[in-house]
């Protein structure tokens, strides 16, 4: 079969029924991705001519990385229920609702700086297993915390864990010779604009994703379902997105992109804990999500938030230490090269499975972030002197959770790496792999139109794979020679893709289930998914439209009609929740 187009259709049919399946249909992950895994071995096998030994090679490969995710997400489970039966998540709450009580504040410092930080050192889906737990403390509704966390996990993510996005999938993507022949001195030069292209995208597109977080909170989780309430605190989202994105694009331009999310989260936390503090840009009345009996029920998940009613009270900074630890020790085995390099070198492996070159099994158990929550927990024992009893029931609620959150990852990631490893090393037909023959077969179509849909594929890549770094390791050097091949600017280009890349975490399907098990929500990942389609669309558009103009300029092209658009329709919505806010609300709603 040589018809590019229906190649590229079959190709697209695995994550056209996933897609539709969560978003349309509303199943949970589980369901969706036993289905998906059964189109994804059957287009493999009937079409692609992938060997049944490389399939089964390749879903061992996958589970591998299910068994990283749920150590990962194990990790965090059990730091929330430690913290929670120690009384340090009461002494935490209080010391958010100090800062604000309002909810608009409290996600705008929790999700969007303290996230970009953790995003920054760790990355691989850990802020929103993070963030959502500390939400969903504070009085959140379970599906809101979550939601609020996969929001963030765009513009902080095409540099996080230290810039591996970057530092690995663009860097090992690329081929030295097609950069050279493109012109580039090599790969490290090109590499470099890269980081200024997607650093400049991400700043630019990422100044409304704070008010995108808060819009939303107030339109589906408000008493009143009003955007506008959420645009009430429009100058303290808009001020808070300039405190990342400021010193994370100069980070970028001056340092290369190893810091900008670590440095960025950290200073804008610095700063707006201080404005909050102050009251500078924050309304005078707190917004609240409503009495907790009016909360429909596919808000809530198996889980309570914590009472309140402890053995003990601990102060703010011994309840803050776990955390506090956490951060540390994430940045020193990112940051210390010695350190990395021990805790890397322990990793029992497998290579080449069934001799099926290309496939493996590890689990380097000392690095990934599992172990880093794991190093809190056993802290948190200490330092807030908990009892065996304590110990134990913490142990048993996060048992239970993993149990419930571990069938959908055990699925979703075999079914990508089948998806990925398709290509011309592990099937007989000499075709290239899905990704890549769906992305041809675009930019065959599109022509110079390619940089608008270039970060589109930069976001499928992420959630098939699940991860920016595989999706740029997939796209990237795809990417340059689509860019080459239409006279536009390689780095451009590949920023764009990077850019997408990290836009696509937000729907990546073990991120939402991660995150969703850490609150007990598991089974509502289709809402979940619907949800933040909207910001990821947002951000997709954005940056398809700015790579495209920056390279081929304003004009009366489609991307100058697009950007308009896209501005008109935000001043829509803007003045909308303007008057919104104006409006009084319904007699039946100001009485309830």
């Amino acid at each position: 079969m040589d018809d590019l187009a229906l190649l590229s259709a079959l190709a697209f049919l695995p994550v056209l029924v996933i897609g539709v399946l969560l978003a349309g249909f509303r199943w949970s992950a589980r369901n969706a991705m036993a289905l998906g895994l059964l189109v994804v071995i059957a287009t493999a096998v009937g079409i692609w001519q992938m060997e049944w030994i490389a399939v089964l090679a390749s879903a061992i490969d996958g589970l591998s990385t299910s068994i990283d995710i749920l150590y990962i997400v194990f990790g965090a489970l059990l730091l929330l229920a430690t913290l929670r039966e120690s009384g340090a998540l009461s002494s935490i709450r209080a010391a958010f609702t100090g800062i604000s009580p309002d909810p608009r504040i409290q996600a705008i410092i929790i999700a969007w700086l303290f996230g970009a930080f953790i995003e920054g050192a760790a990355g691989f889906g850990t802020p929103a297993a993070v963030v959502a737990p500390l939400l969903f403390a504070l009085g959140f509704p379970a599906m809101a915390a979550v939601m609020a966390g996969l929001i963030i996990q765009s513009t902080p993510v095409t540099f996080g864990a230290l810039g591996t996005p970057i530092f690995v999938g663009v860097t090992e993507g690329l081929s030295q010779e097609a950069v050279e022949a493109g012109g580039y001195e090599g790969v490290g030069a090109f590499v470099n604009e890269v980081t200024f292209y997607a650093a400049t995208m991400h700043a630019v597109i990422g100044v409304l994703v704070p008010v995108f977080m808060v819009a939303m909170l107030t339109k589906f989780f408000g008493p009143n379902r009003r955007f506008g309430e959420g645009l009430a605190v429009l100058p303290f989202a808009l001020l808070a997105a300039l405190a990342m994105v400021v010193p994370y694009w100069l980070t970028a331009a001056l340092l290369g992109p190893e810091f900008p999310s670590l440095f960025g989260g950290l200073i804008g936390l610095a700063i707006m804990v201080s404005a909050a503090r102050r009251g500078i840009l924050t309304p005078s009345e707190p917004w609240t999500f409503g009495p907790r009996s009016r909360w429909e029920q596919s808000w809530m998940g198996t889980l309570e938030p914590d009472s309140g009613q402890t053995r003990q009270k601990i102060g703010t900074m011994r309840a803050w230490t776990p955390y506090l630890t956490l951060a540390a020790v994430l940045v020193a085995t990112r940051t210390i090269a010695p350190l990395q390099e021990a805790l890397q070198g322990v990793n029992p492996s497998v290579e080449d499975l069934f001799g099926v070159e290309g496939t493996g099994f590890d689990f380097p158990f000392l690095y990934l972030p599992g172990f880093v929550f794991i190093v809190a927990v056993l802290a948190t024992y200490v330092l807030h002197r908990m009892n065996g009893q304590e110990i134990a029931r913490s142990w048993k609620t996060a048992g239970k959770q993993i149990v419930k959150a571990a069938p959908a990852l055990l699925l979703a990631v075999p079914m990508v790496q089948i998806f990925i490893n398709s290509g011309a090393d592990f099937n007989a037909s000499g075709l290239d792999s899905m990704p890549l023959t769906l992305a041809e077969g675009v930019a065959t179509a599109t022509g110079s139109a390619w940089p608008l849909a270039a970060p589109l594929f930069g976001g499928l890549g992420a959630f098939a794979a699940g991860s920016n770094t595989i999706s740029n390791l997939m796209f990237s050097e795809f990417q340059f020679a689509a860019a080459s091949g239409v006279g536009a600017n390689p780095a451009v280009v590949v920023a764009s893709q990077a850019v997408g890349g990290a836009a696509g975490n937000m729907l990546t399907v073990h991120n939402i289930v991660a995150a969703a098990a850490t609150v007990g929500l598991v089974g509502s990942e289709g809402l979940l998914f619907r949800k933040v389609l909207i910001p990821c669309g947002y951000y997709l558009l954005a940056a398809g439209v700015m790579g495209y103009l920056l390279v081929w300029g304003l004009g009366a092209n489609i991307g100058t009609i697009l950007m308009v658009a896209l501005v008109a329709t935000l001043l829509i919505f803007a003045v909308a929740g303007y008057r919104q806010v104006r409006q009084p609300l319904p007699s039946d709603v100001t009485s309830a």
